[in-house]
């Protein structure tokens, strides 16, 4: 129906047009003289009314492909208008309008200078347009650029004229957001450690991400799928569970093939933080400038502090590497590399902490049966 009624208005356009240009060409003195008719003549209002006919024909068989072209036209900018977070589109609208009213008070000021002969006039006409187009690109661009101070500027109390903070006055702002990757979504740990509140939000789960771990969800291989479906059921927690705010990020990037590559990119945008446990990215990401907050070194962090000279008392579980070493292991994982405990595998003893390596992996402790020589004895 309305495909229908958008024909009809486009005939009605066309007739009207083929009215308007059919005037204007027979006016013509050259015209007139090369054809022989007169200004009222019935041969002129028939060269007209042939010509409006002509004009209204051509847009009615036109209509269905420019209808097409304009659904088409639509249906790609409300795509990619979808994709863009509401608080980037009223950032850019409202950059538009203060570009149109910036042009509009130059315009206002010289068009004056481009009035009185119909050259001028046309001129003038070209140069509103001009100024219309490039203060608006500019308006929105400066906008979007701007899109962060803009939010802060909006969200900070600040009073006017007054720089130094008082006293007691903490400064306040918006948390970074902080973008899960797939492989802390499906390690887990991040859900306990948000049901600590040490993490502030928003957190963002990206869309490309969902999509990857579907992917994993569906896997042929039990393994990946098993992992894919706990995946899955972790983002539910996080969303039915926490009070923090979860958003999911329909950006995307088509031009960036890498689920890696296209998080750096979210989180360049977003101007936010990369929850990962993924050694690698931690390594790109800091490459190219973004924050990473990696849950690994949070865990090694978080281990108690153990030093050369302290006693333990802990179970040997098996052989080590080398000759005559035994292996513990703490209850956070922490392996325990024992010198002389192969021959106390299954028994629980004491030992003296020797040394403590940290590895890019963890940490590792060396240590040695207390008093060896009296087990030995």
């Amino acid at each position: 129906m309305l495909n229908k009624l958008f024909r009809w208005l486009l005939t009605a356009i066309g007739l009207l047009l083929g009215y308007a240009v059919s005037r204007a060409i027979l006016r013509l003195e050259f015209v007139q003289g090369l054809i022989n008719v007169k200004s009222g003549s019935v041969s002129m209002i028939a060269a007209v009314a042939v010509g409006t006919i002509l004009f209204g024909i051509i847009l009615y068989l036109a209509a269905p492909l420019i209808i097409d072209s304009f659904w088409k036209l639509t249906g790609l900018l409300e795509s990619g208008i979808q994709k863009l977070p509401t608080n980037d589109i009223i950032i850019a609208v409202s950059g538009l309008i203060i570009g149109l009213l910036v042009a509009f008070l130059v315009r206002s000021a010289f068009i004056d200078l481009l009035t009185g002969s119909t050259t001028l006039k046309i001129m003038g006409s070209i140069v509103s347009i001009v100024l219309y187009i490039v203060f608006g690109t500019l308006g929105v661009n400066i906008a979007i650029k701007k899109k962060e101070d803009l939010y802060s500027w909006l969200a900070l109390p600040k009073k006017f004229g007054k720089d130094k903070k008082s006293k007691g006055e903490h400064k306040t702002g918006i948390s970074q957001p902080k973008v899960l990757d797939t492989s802390v979504i499906i390690d887990g740990r991040i859900l306990d450690i948000l049901k600590t509140g040490f993490i502030e939000g928003p957190i963002v789960i990206p869309s490309f991400v969902l999509e990857e771990l579907r992917h994993i969800a569906d896997s042929a291989d039990s393994l990946k799928r098993t992992r894919g479906r706990r995946g899955l059921d972790i983002l539910n927690q996080i969303q039915k569970e926490l009070s923090i705010a979860v958003e999911i990020s329909e950006r995307d990037f088509p031009d960036i093939q890498e689920v890696d590559s296209k998080l750096l990119k979210l989180a360049q945008v977003l101007g936010g933080k990369i929850i990962t446990n993924d050694f690698n990215l931690n390594k790109v990401a800091e490459f190219h400038g973004v924050s990473v907050l990696n849950i690994n070194e949070l865990a090694n962090a978080i281990k108690p502090v153990v030093i050369p000279g302290e006693e333990m008392n802990l179970q040997i579980i098996k052989d080590g590497k080398e000759s005559g070493q035994g292996v513990a292991y703490l209850d956070d994982g922490t392996m325990i590399v024992v010198e002389g405990g192969k021959k106390f595998v299954g028994e629980i003893v004491d030992v003296t902490v020797t040394s403590v390596l940290q590895t890019a992996a963890g940490r590792m402790i060396f240590a040695k049966i207390k008093n060896a020589h009296e087990k030995a004895v």
